[in-house]
């Protein structure tokens, strides 16, 4: 026996042994998170220098140490695999956003998130499209088909709208914050919809019947994907309600939220739909009845644990982005491809690139804008042309996604095959550098000059059916809705003069009978009061 033992011992030293470099740079690369933490922390008060920019620039630091380290060889501590992304780090990120959203000012703008979110994407993906296309054939930089250039153009129509979200503030612009945050989600979704739909269809021969299949598989996918996500949501609620685990253990709760979150983003990759979708409106519904149907104690580990996961999530991706933005292999590839032509050839990429992001956003941020104030009757619904440059100004940044379908369509396992798509992948880098560092910088001073602050109260100030809050229905509070004034119910005018008027109060009424009625005793919400002692306190209203 004592001889067995010490063969083994050898045997797994030899096996610490050779997994001490993956040791290492995951060690590194979590001191690297504390370090933009921390930083993070100092720069607070400092609004000028987000925790994105911040993530960017030690991340570049920490590349040119690398690099200088390792002779020239690397920059970075881990292979960037878009498996990585889609898999383990977009679905907290997604989320958390519809988990955590205020869902009045959601559903209210719901009409025009969806116009710009999904139609304003279309319509910046063609114009790219488009543009690459008449300029990358006169600067001939190589072979790329009908294909590459509509991929090209859902990469860059993935906007990253971190940076102003960090400076615009719930309860001052709630219609601007609701806006640049719907659009950034529904953006990012329709984005990898549009990207993945691009990759499955033989676009050799472009005719009308493929252009028909191609949309009807779009709006497939949208569909699915929402109903898929709501169907997880409710199917957690109505476990939880029936099963209540709260009264044995909030450990099941919290696990079995976790779960049946992360399982729906798989079902949607599984079923070949749109994870981001169906994640965030899993979120959204998990809000509105699961998490009032687990223990007080749950809710808080649950809203605080999503929202940790997101973040630690999101200063990952950055401070990778950073460090990959050094990567020697793929700069030598560009610079051997094009030896003849020099640097000046990517400048010309990303400038034209960047030029394009530029137009594709006002094509479709201010035509769309006036089309949404047609519809609102209201002075204080519609959208004034300062908060639509904000929202253009807004939509210019590009970030991970990005970055991952830019890996997804142009590298294999994170590393450049083709010399000809090097120069994509380092266009793309230096734009989510250029957009994120320099476009952040200039949100803050941008939005003050535009939208000095005002000293008044906000019309809405909570959204109470968000896990921030204990009370409200999903299309939000009874501000504004079918309660008013001094608890008074307003007169009901006839309902084709109230839809055209005010389609989304009209809806709204609807859904809350409906709610109320059917959805709420069967899979609880707001107002369920389990059995069980310790269990959630509130009461019908």
């Amino acid at each position: 026996m004592a001889s067995e033992l010490a063969s083994m011992f050898p045997k797994l030293g030899s096996l610490g042994t050779s997994d001490h470099g993956s040791v290492v740079s995951i060690n590194l690369f979590v001191a690297l998170l504390c370090a933009c933490i921390v930083i993070g922390h100092l720069l607070e008060e400092n609004r000028w220098i987000n925790e994105s920019i911040t993530a960017l620039i030690i991340g570049l630091g920490v590349g040119v140490v690398i690099l200088l380290i390792s002779g020239g060889k690397s920059s970075h501590l881990l292979v960037f695999s878009e498996d990585l992304f889609f898999i383990y780090l977009l679905p907290p990120i997604i989320f958390n956003a519809g988990f955590q959203v205020k869902k009045k000012q959601f559903f209210v703008n719901f009409i025009t998130i969806m116009l710009f979110g999904a139609i304003g994407t279309l319509i910046s993906c063609a114009i790219i499209s488009l543009g690459a296309i008449k300029f990358f054939k006169k600067l001939d930089i190589g072979f790329l088909d009908i294909g590459d250039y509509l991929a090209i153009g859902a990469i860059f129509a993935a906007t990253d709208s971190v940076c102003t979200l960090q400076v615009l503030h719930q309860d001052e612009t709630p219609l601007l914050y609701s806006l640049v945050f719907g659009e950034g989600v529904v953006n990012d979704a329709t984005s990898v919809v549009l990207f993945n739909a691009i990759q499955n269809f033989d676009l050799s021969s472009v005719n009308p019947s493929i252009a028909l299949h191609f949309i009807g598989n779009f709006l497939y996918l949208f569909l699915a994907s929402t109903l898929l996500g709501a169907a997880t949501g409710l199917l957690s609620a109505y476990i939880i309600k029936k099963l209540y685990f709260g009264r044995h253990s909030t450990d099941r709760e919290v696990a079995l939220m976790m779960l049946m979150a992360y399982l729906s983003y798989m079902l949607a990759e599984l079923f070949y739909l749109s994870g981001i979708l169906t994640v965030f409106f899993c979120g959204i519904v998990m809000s509105h009845y699961t998490w009032h149907n687990v223990t007080e104690s749950s809710r808080v580990t649950t809203r605080y644990a999503f929202a940790t996961l997101s973040f630690l999530a999101e200063t990952f991706l950055f401070l990778y982005v950073g460090m990959d933005a050094l990567d020697i292999e793929k700069w030598k590839f560009v610079s051997d491809r094009y030896a003849e032509r020099g640097p000046g050839l990517s400048v010309a990429v990303s400038s034209i690139l960047m030029g394009l992001i530029l137009l594709g956003r006002a094509a479709f941020v201010f035509p769309l804008s006036f089309l949404s104030n047609l519809m609102k009757k209201s002075s204080e619904e519609k959208i004034t042309f300062r908060q639509q440059v904000i929202i253009w100004w807004a939509g210019l940044m590009r970030g991970a996604v990005s970055m991952a379908l830019a890996y997804n369509k142009f590298t294999r396992l994170g590393h450049t095959q083709l010399q000809d798509n090097a120069i994509m992948i380092t266009s793309t880098i230096t734009i989510v550098l250029f957009s994120t560092v320099v476009f952040g910088l200039m949100t803050k001073p941008l939005i003050s000059l535009l939208l000095p602050p005002q000293r008044q109260l906000s019309t809405v100030s909570s959204d109470a059916n968000s896990p921030k809050s204990l009370t409200a229905p999903l299309l939000g509070s009874q501000e504004g809705s079918e309660v008013d004034l001094n608890g008074q119910e307003l007169p009901h005018p006839p309902s084709l003069r109230m839809l055209l008027s005010a389609p989304t109060h009209k809806v709204h009424r609807y859904w809350r009978k409906f709610d109320d009625s059917f959805m709420r005793p069967v899979f609880g919400g707001r107002g369920f009061t389990p059995v069980a002692p310790g269990s959630p306190t509130e009461q019908e209203p």
